[in-house]
């Protein structure tokens, strides 16, 4: 079964273990090797080991059903694409900029439904580590208005009282959204992709507007949420911001670790000073939110 080199890197990403500095690293040292998207498929998990040093669970994923993945692959990849939907891996040349210059691992794929032209719009996010009070829920919804009345498109998560407070700001206004998922399309938006990702937006709107909002999600699309899932979903809409705001930061926590990204990649980084750790996030650069 012939694979395309944009079909076998979507494969590759799709693959558990496998993230978007392998995909790339693969891509090069086959086309050193002269090697086919087949030859290689065709390796042993010793090979895939040795040579790509890909770890066991990469290693085994690859070298178990090969031609009964790809196929999967071709499926997902049709489908998906008469839904509308655009897939995106870490190899392609329009893959998002504004991820790959913060994150040192991005993610391997990503799927775009929507309103893909919001990435190159004026982004914010605010975040907030969890269990926000009802004082910071509120500064939460105060500065995602502030930004959207300036213009800005907000990035937001669905599923978390803090990523709620701010997502429900711009049904009010009529304007995007960018929605970061930390689970599948499908799982978020049903098998059509047209529910909304949250209960509250029905208040504005019955079904999602594709043509308004952009839905982004790393995972696979049938993917259901596991742990891991809210890390790798909060570092994708840090990364898809220009300018990030952070309410609450918890010492050594997620949300320390993007606005350290953020810092390190020239963003523009503002943290409540209530925040018990802004002196810290101060000195590397950040700005003071006051109230």
């Amino acid at each position: 079964m012939s694979l395309s080199r944009r079909s076998f890197a979507l494969h590759l990403a799709m693959t558990p273990g496998i993230g978007g500095r392998s995909v790339t690293r693969i891509l090069a040292r086959n086309d050193l090797l002269g090697r086919t998207a087949e030859e290689f498929l065709a390796l042993s998990a010793e090979a895939f080991r040795e040579e790509y040093r890909l770890n066991a669970k990469a290693a085994k994923a690859l070298s178990e059903a090969p031609e009964a993945r790809v196929r999967y692959t071709l499926t997902i990849e049709k489908k998906l694409s008469a839904l509308g939907v655009t897939l995106i891996s870490s190899a392609d040349a329009h893959y998002p900029a504004l991820v790959e210059e913060m994150d040192p691992d991005p993610p391997g794929i990503l799927f775009l439904y929507g309103n893909t032209k919001l990435l190159a719009a004026r982004t914010f996010c605010v975040l907030s580590s969890r269990n926000a009070r009802p004082a910071d829920l509120n500064q939460i919804e105060t500065l995602a208005e502030e930004g959207v009345l300036k213009s800005e498109v907000l990035v937001t998560g669905h599923d978390r009282p803090e990523y709620k407070r701010s997502a429900i700001v711009p049904l009010r206004w009529g304007s995007p959204r960018i929605l970061c998922l930390d689970r599948g399309l499908y799982t978020a938006l049903g098998p059509e992709l047209q529910n909304e990702t949250m209960h509250e937006s029905m208040l504005w709107r019955e079904k999602f507007d594709p043509s308004t909002d952009l839905v982004v999600s790393p995972f696979r699309p049938e993917a259901g949420f596991v742990g891991i899932n809210n890390q790798v979903r909060d570092r994708l809409v840090g990364c898809l911001s220009r300018r990030l705001c952070f309410v609450q930061v918890s010492e050594g926590g997620n949300m320390e670790r993007i606005a350290k990204m953020a810092l390190k990649a020239g963003r523009r980084v503002e943290v409540s000073d209530r925040s018990p750790n802004y002196r810290g996030l101060a000195e590397l650069g950040a700005v003071a939110i006051s109230g």
